[in-house]
This record gives C-alpha cells, sequence and structure tokens, in this order.
C-alpha cells in the first residue's frame, strides 16, 4: 500500500488533481455551511457582478448566487458521476466476465449485444433515454450507466480471456472449486486493475453527460447543476460572463482531475508501464 501510494504521488498531476477533487468534494460537503440558504434564493440583484454585495461569483438573472450554484452543483455532478459509473462498472464486469470466461456462443452473443450499444453515440442515447423517461435524477444516472458499461465489459473479457489459461486458474480447476469461487476468487482480483483507472475517467466522462443533458434542458428540475448554470447564461453571455465562464471553470478543473488521477493510478498500478514513459 505504502510502494502504491509513494508512486501515485510521485506523479505531480496525479497529486494536484487529488488535491483539486478534495476541494471539489469538500464544497459539495460543506455546501450547507458555507451558504445557508437554496441555491434557488434571490441574494440580490439580477446580473450583479462578482464581488459585489458580498456575491463573491455574482448573481444570475434571477439574482441568485453562482457561488452558491456552483458549490451544490458540485453535490448533483459528483453524485450522477460516481453513482452511474458504479452501476456501469457492476454491469460491465457481470456481462464481461461471463463472456471471458464461458466462451463460445455466449461470448458472441455478449459481445455483438455490447457492439450494438457501442455503435449509438452514447450523447445521442443518453438524450433519447432521458426525453423519454422524463428528466430526473434517477433517470440521468441509469442512461448515463446504460452508455457507459461497453468499455468495462470489453476490457474485463479481455482479462478473462487471457487470465483463465493460467496456471493458478487452472490449478483452482483441478482443484474441484465451483466456476463461482474461480471467477470471484481467482481472476476477477487479478482483473480490477485496468477497471479502476477506467472507472475513474467514466466519472469525467459522466459528469461531461450530465453536463450536456443538464445544458440541454435535460437535467433534474429540482436540482442545480453546472450545465444548468451554464445554459442559463448562455443567452446574456455578452452582459454577464461569469454566470457561465464559473461553472465552466468548475466542470473544466474537475474533469481534468479526475483525467489526473486516473493517471496517476495507471502508473501506480502499472509500474512497468510507467517506467517506460
Amino acid at each position: 500500500m505504502g510502494e502504491f501510494a509513494g508512486t501515485f504521488l510521485r506523479n505531480r498531476g496525479a497529486a494536484v488533481g487529488l488535491v483539486v477533487l478534495a476541494l471539489v468534494g469538500l464544497a459539495a460537503a460543506t455546501a450547507d455551511l458555507l451558504f445557508p440558504f437554496s441555491p434557488w434564493d434571490m441574494r440580490g440583484g439580477p446580473f450583479m457582478r462578482p464581488g459585489e454585495m458580498d456575491l463573491l461569483l455574482g448573481s444570475d438573472s434571477l439574482g441568485r448566487d453562482v457561488a452558491a450554484g456552483i458549490a451544490y452543483g458540485a453535490r448533483v455532478s459528483l453524485l450522477i458521476g460516481a453513482v452511474s459509473t458504479a452501476v456501469a462498472v457492476l454491469v460491465g464486469i457481470t456481462l464481461g466476465a461471463v463472456a471471458g470466461y464461458a466462451g463460445g456462443v455466449v461470448d458472441d452473443a455478449i459481445m455483438r449485444f455490447t457492439e450494438f450499444f457501442q455503435t449509438v453515440p452514447s450523447f445521442l442515447l443518453a438524450v433519447v433515454l432521458v426525453a423519454i423517461f422524463s428528466p430526473s435524477l434517477s433517470s440521468i444516472v441509469a442512461a448515463i450507466a446504460i452508455v457507459s458499461w461497453p468499455p468495462v465489459a470489453r476490457v474485463i473479457r479481455a482479462e478473462f480471456l487471457s487470465l483463465r489459461s493460467r496456471e493458478f486458474v487452472q490449478a483452482a480447476e483441478v482443484l474441484g472449486r465451483s466456476r463461482t469461487a474461480i471467477v470471484f476468487r481467482e481472476i476477477l482480483p487479478n482483473a480490477l486493475s485496468p477497471i479502476i483507472v477506467l472507472a475513474s475517467l467514466m466519472v469525467a466522462s459522466a459528469i461531461l453527460l450530465e453536463s450536456g443533458l443538464s445544458f440541454l434542458g435535460l437535467g433534474d428540475p429540482n436540482m442545480i447543476s453546472w450545465g444548468f448554470m451554464i445554459g442559463a447564461g448562455r443567452s446574456v453571455i455578452r452582459i454577464a460572463w461569469w454566470m457561465s465562464v464559473f461553472p465552466g471553470v468548475a466542470i473544466f478543473l474537475t474533469v481534468l482531475a479526475l483525467n489526473l488521477v486516473g493517471e496517476g493510478l495507471s502508473d501506480a498500478l502499472n509500474p512497468r508501464l510507467a517506467r517506460r514513459r
């Protein structure tokens, strides 16, 4: 564990990304303390510039605090990113493990099913799914999870195809262990390294997808989000640039931090590849 942490922290980008993520998480966790009011409340006049009347990042067209919206919006983005990624990883691991270990017709059927989802652009499919089931937190999470699981399934399948012929798996089969025990105790723990890295990148993609949906008006109408704030400010960006710029910076920094952390995890979990760079 100490070696893993040391390798991870030696990557300066990963360390910076971790700090940025910690700050975003802290802002989300303490939003109620930093801004003890609803982000939908009017706190001043419309289009107040940053710094006016104790409004750190200014106000929007209805006098709502932009800084409060960013803090509360961090909760929505991180929640949707984490939950949708967890669901996608669970579905992808299940299907990929079955395909990789069973092989044959089962493998072909699951891979054709996976390819069907990959032929449709992810964002367009997410838009259609959210529009069909009406915009809500649960429908957004479900839509993002549905369009995100195929890469996980393919990676897990490839790992299982590589590992199922290894000596330790053959030894477990000779000892008479069940297929379930072999999959979950022998193969899966050795196949998780690339999934951990992929999951960090999937969270970033999920945040971008949610922001895009909210920008188009397909976000949860009861919850403020960064994408909604950018969409609300796009028509007045010339006179109130801060309405779109600050939420956009929040998305940029969070996604960049997640990608840097993913690179650090890749280096820490695959030190041989890191040394070749």
